[in-house]
């Protein structure tokens, strides 16, 4: 491959992805961030996911991915996408010049860009995969409002062998060094054109494998076809750079698929925003709620079934309270005296937490397949508890599980369960019972399951736990 010659690169999709005007892209990438329903994270994130799609499909899930690490000096954003229109065998890495934007031009970081090209034979520069391609340069606006002192490495990835790839993150991880002013993001979209209910699934599958650091099989099940991901091969290259520096949580931050937006489910696009860093951020377990918000949620819970059982309808939800308007997973369950009646929740929020627990509220007391639906004449002997969860994340070391504080998930391919942390409390197990009985009892696999957390993936969570149970 040739070298890049010392010129500016000029937009592919401006005023088609995103809007021309440099005032109002400005404005529409800052109220994506600022709108984003996720704290900047107090530990770095050197690794964010976000996708590609036009602004109007997936600019609100970018925002999340950017919003995440929007506290951090970014000197350098290293961006790793795929190439939808060229085919070639390589690494690309354009070396000079810079990417111009409606918002301006963005320099190359040619120190940098120009090392990584040197470092393998299967690195160089391709002109023609830049060409037509838009899934890098959807992301400059970005990063040009983010880090208006950054520069830019722009890599675009073709499809090399498994080694290449390992020799590309084991060149990146080498440049980054000890460095806390670098960023990589990697440029991705989920599964394309099925309908919604197939394309959940599909990017469920994926994601999980992106959370449980798979790369190996995301490069394979995606040559093979069986996983959906148009960037697979820098998800794989960023992956393997994550192992190489010891990073081993990811959270998943926002998902939607195009449907969402246009309303069309019959053919949608999925979209992720996920983070990628060492240890669980610090602060991250949930709290915070006062009394008077735990109040309001448990009146909208006990609102929300008595009007879908009465009248057979949801109730609207729209809390001027942003800790409310917060994403976070939850549980309700619902009581009868002393007595379960149906327990439903999300561990991974999927909207405001105010409309998780409606939605989760109406589940428990009519979808638990456990238990009968409950009756419009016993909603006055109900009463309800709540568990506002805190973001998983993955554990390796056993000895981190707190029984009576975390909730513990355990997952494996398809097959997951979940304990909440107070099931410890009412059942008075041991460590060792406990997970064995979410292993069997939850997840459907072997009793020993969670004796290697290598070998499935083990989360760990904390609950804000409150009822309208009377003293």
């Amino acid at each position: 491959m040739a070298s890049a010659e010392g010129f500016i690169k000029r937009a592919n999709v401006s005023g088609q992805f995103y809007t021309d005007d440099p005032g109002e892209l400005s404005r529409q990438v800052d109220a994506f961030i600022s709108e984003a329903r996720v704290d900047p994270y107090e530990t770095a994130v050197p690794i964010i996911i976000a996708p590609h799609a036009g602004y109007y499909f997936s600019g609100a899930v970018a925002g999340h991915s950017f919003k995440a690490v929007k506290n951090r000096d970014i000197r350098t954003a290293v961006v790793l996408a795929p190439s939808h229109f060229y085919g070639f065998d390589g690494v690309s890495i354009w070396e000079k010049g810079g990417f111009e934007t409606p918002l301006g031009v963005i320099g190359v970081d040619e120190e940098f860009a120009g090392e990584l090209s040197a470092a393998s034979d299967d690195f160089g520069f391709d002109a023609k995969a830049y060409e037509r391609e838009h899934a890098l340069e959807v992301e400059l606006p970005f990063i040009q409002r983010s880090f208006p002192k950054a520069r830019l490495v722009p890599v675009i990835i073709g499809t090399p062998t498994p080694k290449t790839l390992l020799d590309f993150a084991r060149a990146l991880d080498r440049l980054i060094g000890d460095r806390k002013d670098v960023l990589v993001v990697v440029s991705t979209d989920l599964s394309h054109y099925h309908p919604d209910e197939v394309a959940r699934d599909m990017d469920a599958t994926a994601i999980e494998a992106i959370k449980n650091l798979q790369a190996e099989r995301i490069y394979r099940e995606c040559r093979q076809g069986s996983m959906e991901m148009c960037g697979c091969m820098p998800v794989t290259a960023a992956l393997l750079l994550a192992k190489l520096r010891g990073l081993t949580s990811v959270d998943l931050l926002r998902y939607s698929n195009s449907g969402d937006v246009s309303r069309e489910k019959d053919r949608v696009v999925g979209y992720s925003a996920l983070a990628i860093y060492g240890q669980a951020q610090a602060g991250s377990e949930t709290g915070g709620l006062n009394a008077g918000q735990k109040q309001r949620l448990l009146d909208l819970a006990r609102e929300a079934i008595t009007t879908y059982l009465v009248d057979g309808r949801k109730i609207s939800v729209n809390e001027p309270d942003p800790r409310l308007s917060a994403e976070e997973g939850a549980f309700v369950s619902v009581y009868k005296g002393d007595r379960l009646r149906g327990c439903i929740g999300n561990i991974i929020a999927d909207g405001p937490l105010c409309r998780t627990v409606r939605n989760m509220a109406i589940a428990a007391a009519t979808e638990d397949p456990r238990f009968a639906a409950i009756r419009p004449e016993e909603l006055k002997d109900i009463h309800l508890e709540i568990s506002v969860l805190s973001r998983p994340r993955r554990i390796l070391d056993l000895d981190e599980i707190r029984l009576g504080r975390h909730g513990v998930i355990i997952s494996k391919g398809a097959k997951r369960g979940v304990f909440l942390p107070q099931v410890a409390d009412s059942t008075g197990w041991s460590k060792e019972i406990f997970l064995t009985e979410l292993c069997t009892q939850k997840a459907g696999l072997p009793p020993d399951c969670w004796k290697d957390p290598r070998s499935v993936m083990i989360e760990i969570f904390t609950a804000d736990v409150f009822s309208d149970k009377s003293p």
